[in-house]
This record gives C-alpha cells, sequence and structure tokens, in this order.
C-alpha cells in the first residue's frame, strides 16, 4: 500500500466512525431534565447576624465597643453550643 491509498482508508475509517457516533447520539431518547430548584427563600432576620455586620463595619473600635463584646460572647456561646449565662440584673439596693 502506498501512502495515497493508506490516507484515503484512514478518512473513510474516520467518517464511518464519527457517523456511527451520531447515529448513536441520534437515537438515544432525551431524558428529561432535572427540575430546576425552587428560587432560594430568605431566612428570617437575625439580630446577631446583623449585630456582627455592625461590629465588621466599626473595625478596631469594635474591640471597646461594648454592644460588640456582647454580641461576639453570645456568638461564641452559639458556636460552641452553650445555653448563654441568664443576665442579671445589677442593682446597687443592698450596699
Amino acid at each position: 500500500m502506498d501512502g495515497k491509498m493508506l490516507a484515503r482508508l484512514g478518512a473513510v475509517v474516520f467518517v464511518a466512525i464519527a457517523v456511527t457516533a451520531t447515529a448513536i447520539d441520534m437515537a438515544r431518547k432525551d431524558e428529561p431534565s432535572a427540575p430546576r430548584p425552587a428560587p432560594a427563600v430568605q431566612p428570617p432576620a437575625d439580630p446577631l447576624r446583623e449585630g456582627q455586620r455592625r461590629c465588621q463595619q466599626l473595625g478596631e473600635a469594635a474591640a471597646s465597643d461594648a454592644e460588640c463584646l456582647r454580641v461576639w460572647a453570645e456568638t461564641r456561646d452559639r458556636f460552641l453550643g452553650r445555653t448563654p449565662a441568664p443576665t442579671t440584673p445589677q442593682s446597687s439596693e443592698g450596699r
């Protein structure tokens, strides 16, 4: 076999494989597409998250802000699964 004949034979084999693959793909039944996910529902507003955002915007000043310290303590308790300590009202009646 010379080079031209081998090139023609290769081309014919390539075309035959391409036609076969196309026929198989077209004969395949179309599977129903997966249903689209429902639109995301907004979770209810979380006051702790809002406090965290506020403290984040304060930057370094948040380290001395009493509200931010409370928010961070509550966040830590929530993360660790602790129940928050009950807050006792401070009164000066007994002294």
